[in-house]
């Protein structure tokens, strides 16, 4: 029997199937399409009875199986390794006081933290690219050049002579670099894993507590004996001794997004819960570095001993360890503002205390009560975000949180540190800074009420 005919039928019968309205499976609508109907064989279709097609079921996200361990577990070492090299070493300023006195004596002490101020808001700045590239399928396409920049950059820091070249290796690529490595973890990491996402990523997370502690006691003790230039060198060695074994651990798993739109999607601020929660981490980032900027200045001008007082940075990022692997194993069992919200509570208080501590002793207490929570906060910041959409999209979603980020955390501690240039003492500054952080929670329990609607729950 000549088929032509029953194709003809078919056509027709797909154009009344696309302008029927389709009940949503799962957030997505089946699609019919030619090659469905003109697939099958109609010799003997009954022109009496209509055409039902089945068509394969799409999965959404709810419908993703996740590992939630296995090759999961290689690609967390693997983030691990590459925080440590970027956050970690972003987190380890301590080239102020060597800049100050021996490479750059000239330039105002001010001018001179800009370079560490840049490489903090940095690692926020590339969210946005970040995130859209990784939903597009691009994780080593970007990582290996910032990796590579992250290498020469600290290498060639050796060789600058002038405030400028210090602030662009230094500060610009260096901190650009830094974003785009540690940018791409949280991502990666929500591949594998979904109900133990938090965990996962805080014990991914203590890389930077590791890179913390360490770089800055590494450094410290490497300039006086190999001086200043062979000291970068030798780092630059480290990292890329970690960003070679981060590479080689870290992949992908899940197909690259089909979501339109391009670096930024303004429907995602339709969502209530995404907004506020945007709005509260950036107010958190305007006091929450405050006090490791500058509790080894108040040490000094307590009269501790500027040695020791070194380490209390490295002390307070010692002890973030305890609240980065506590948090997210915390956050999977209550869920994740339910565990945010009093770690931000604990930090305000830390601060609001930290300018009355004046003794080696309690320098060294509030350091461990800062330390731990704000752990918590840095390393699980995006991990609400992540469960406020779908994972196809979560890339881009964290990225606009991260860039809006970088803009609080450039300008949170110069306002500090112009309050304390007016008022020549810490209390108005840990005053301001504990507010932030303290009116940051506040504006969280909003948004984990417009998620639950209800004040209890987990969430």
């Amino acid at each position: 029997m000549d088929s032509s005919p029953w194709k003809t039928y078919a056509e027709s019968e797909k154009t009344a199937i696309d302008s029927r309205p389709w009940t949503p499976v799962s957030g997505l609508e089946k699609q019919a399409s030619v090659d469905d109907l003109t697939k099958h064989d109609f010799s003997n279709l009954d022109i009496t009875q209509p055409i039902r097609i089945e068509l394969p079921e799409v999965k959404a996200d709810a419908d993703i199986i996740f590992p939630e361990g296995g090759r999961g577990w290689l690609v967390v070492a693997g983030c691990w390794f590459m925080i440590a090299s970027s956050f970690g070493l972003v987190n380890s300023w301590v080239f102020q006081a060597h800049y100050q006195t021996t490479v750059l004596p000239t330039i105002n002490p001010s001018t001179i933290s800009w370079i560490g101020s840049i490489q903090y808001s940095f690692i926020f700045l590339p969210g946005l690219i970040v995130g859209r590239l990784f939903d597009l399928g691009y994780l080593h396409t970007q990582l290996i050049p910032a990796c590579l920049s992250i290498v020469v950059s600290t290498i060639l820091v050796a060789e600058c002579k002038v405030y400028w070249q210090f602030m662009l290796c230094q500060g610009i690529v260096t901190g650009l670099g830094c974003g785009f490595c540690f940018g791409s973890c949280l991502p990666t990491i929500s591949h594998w894993f979904k109900k133990k996402r938090a965990t996962a990523f805080g014990i991914a997370a203590t890389g930077s507590a590791t890179g913390g502690t360490l770089i800055p006691i590494a450094v410290r003790n490497l300039i006086p004996r190999i001086g200043f230039q062979w000291t970068m060198r030798a780092l630059g060695l480290i990292l890329l001794f970690e960003f070679t074994m981060a590479l080689i651990l870290m992949r992908r798993r899940l197909p690259p997004s089909s979501t339109s739109g391009g670096l930024f999607d303004p429907q995602a601020f339709r969502s209530a819960p995404y907004t506020i929660y945007v709005v509260a981490s950036c107010v958190a980032y305007l006091g929450l570095y405050t006090q490791l900027t500058y509790i080894d200045v108040s040490g000094v001008l307590s009269g501790v001993p500027p040695q020791f007082s070194f380490y209390l940075v490295s002390i307070a990022n010692a002890s973030s360890l305890i609240g980065r692997l506590s948090s997210g194993y915390l956050c999977d069992r209550f869920g994740n503002l339910n565990v945010l919200i009093p770690f931000n509570i604990v930090t305000a208080l830390a601060t609001f205390v930290w300018p009355f501590c004046r003794t080696q002793g309690s320098l060294i207490g509030v350091a461990i009560c800062y330390g731990i929570p704000v752990g918590a906060f840095a390393s699980l910041v995006g991990i609400p975000v992540a469960s406020l959409g779908s994972t196809g999209d979560v890339g881009r979603r964290t990225g606009m949180l991260f860039t809006f980020c970088a803009f609080a955390n450039l300008v949170g501690p110069p306002i500090s540190g112009a309050i304390f240039s007016k008022h020549e003492r810490f209390v108005e500054v840990g005053i301001y800074a504990g507010s932030m952080i303290l009116g940051s929670a506040i504006v969280m329990l909003a948004a984990r009420w417009y998620a639950l609607g209800q004040w209890r729950g987990k969430f």
